[in-house]
């Protein structure tokens, strides 16, 4: 069985705003469906629901660190669409905590949250789909957003650029793991891009310094990263499996 080029069963975790709800978009724009996963905001994501072209589209909410939440949002998703061909694990925190300046209680709690909902609800959603992909025997894909900074080092977001690096490492064994079930498994890493939650760091004095870390002279769109993550999800792109994807304007150079 071919993976179709459209009319798939998309789940997109953290879909109510910035680039999860971009990465909707660019599936249902697609011809496919798309189940809208949130954590606690409702009603951006019921926004995001009603603005999707299409019909069959659906909205599950659940905190993914928790497993047992985790599986059900995986449950109702699926029973939703009918099944997953695709997962797109997007949802994460990004919560600052400088090393020099954090008190240890909360350094500690901030590690753990990080932990919880970057790699481990990641790695929770990525079996729970891939196996519901090899029972069907639906040659699926997994897109992770990763991050610039698990390779050029987050001083103020440590905990966010290392479970970033795990969710890369994670998507690279899945990609072996799974590549015999004719399941495909990419990350992206994008560097800084605009949405919602960074547009006042934008305008902010901080702001030129930023646009000036890439050649372009701008940040990224979220729609660019989708654009990228709707290509690593097709049919086309299953020799891609096991890429880390650099989206960063040549802000970042890794050798």
């Amino acid at each position: 069985m071919n993976l179709p080029h459209n009319g798939r069963r998309v789940l997109v975790s953290g879909a109510s705003r910035g680039l999860g709800r971009a990465v909707a978009r660019a599936f249902a724009a697609g011809g496919d469906r798309v189940a809208v996963h949130y954590g606690s905001r409702e009603e951006e994501a019921r926004d995001t629901l009603a603005a999707l072209e299409g019909t069959g589209h659906v909205l599950v909410s659940g905190d993914l660190a928790d497993p047992a939440e985790a599986a059900r949002v995986a449950d109702e998703a699926a029973g939703g669409l009918g099944g997953i061909d695709v997962l797109v694990n997007n949802a994460a925190v990004n919560l600052p905590h400088p090393p020099a300046t954090t008190p240890y209680e909360e350094w500690v709690g901030l590690w753990q949250r990080h932990v919880s909902v970057n790699l481990l609800g990641t790695a929770y959603l990525s079996h729970l789909a891939a196996r519901r992909m090899i029972e069907a025997g639906v040659p699926g894909r997994i897109v992770n957003i990763g991050s610039r900074g698990a390779f050029k080092g987050e001083p103020d977001h440590p905990a966010y650029g290392a479970t970033k690096a795990a969710v890369h490492a994670l998507g690279q064994s899945l990609a072996v793991a799974l590549g015999p079930h004719g399941i495909g498994v990419a990350s992206v890493a994008p560097g800084f891009f605009a949405t919602e939650r960074v547009a006042p760091r934008l305008a902010g004095p901080e702001g030129a310094a930023i646009l000036a870390q890439s050649p372009f002279g701008r940040v990224g769109t979220a729609e660019e990263i989708a654009a990228a993550v709707h290509w690593l999800a097709s049919p086309e792109a299953a020799w891609a499996s096991g890429t880390v994807l650099d989206l960063n304007g040549a802000s970042y150079l890794r050798t």
